[in-house]
C-alpha cells in the first residue's frame, strides 16, 4: 500500500481519522494525501463573480484552510511520515474521488458523521458517496469513534 488519501473536513472525528491514518501509514510505510475540499456558496463561483465583501471572504475562508491542513500535514512530517497536504475546490464526493484516482490511492479513509434520516437526505452522506464508487479500498471512521469513552 504506497499511497493513502485521507480526506478530512476539520470537524471534531478529525483526529480519529489522522490516527488511524497514521496507523496504516507507519505499518506500509505509506505516503499520505490529505485532502481537504473547500466548497464555496453555490451562488458563488470563483473570484470573478460576486461583491468585493464576498469574494474577501471566501479568499480568507481558503486561505485558513489551507493553513489548517498545511499544518496537519507538517504535524505528520515531524512525526516522520511522508505527508502531502492538498486543498482542492468542487463538489465533494466527486473531487475526493477523482483526486484518489490520479494519485494511485491503494486505501481511501474517511470519516462518517452518523447522519440519518432527514438530515442524511438533504446534506447527503460523502462517505457513502465515496463507498459506491471508489476505484479502491475504503475505510470509513464512524462519528463514535471521536470520543475517547466509546
Amino acid at each position: 500500500m504506497k499511497n493513502i488519501v485521507v480526506a478530512i473536513d476539520f470537524s471534531e472525528i478529525t483526529p480519529a481519522i489522522i490516527t488511524q491514518a497514521e496507523t496504516l501509514a507507519q505499518a506500509f510505510k505509506s505516503k499520505v494525501w490529505l485532502i481537504h475540499i473547500a466548497e464555496p456558496e453555490p451562488d458563488f463561483v470563483g473570484f470573478k463573480t460576486g461583491p468585493q465583501s464576498k469574494r474577501e471572504h471566501w479568499a480568507e475562508e481558503f486561505r485558513h484552510e489551507h493553513q489548517q491542513i498545511q499544518d496537519v500535514a507538517e504535524q505528520l512530517r515531524q512525526k516522520g511520515f511522508d505527508a502531502v497536504a492538498l486543498l482542492l475546490q468542487g463538489a465533494t464526493v466527486e473531487t475526493i474521488l477523482t483526486e484518489a484516482k490520479k494519485l494511485a490511492a491503494d486505501l481511501i479513509i474517511v470519516g462518517s458523521h452518523g447522519r440519518s434520516g432527514i438530515e442524511k437526505l438533504f446534506v447527503g452522506s460523502v462517505s457513502e458517496g465515496i463507498l459506491k464508487d471508489a476505484h479502491c479500498p475504503v475505510l470509513v471512521i464512524p462519528a463514535s469513534s471521536r470520543s475517547p469513552e466509546n
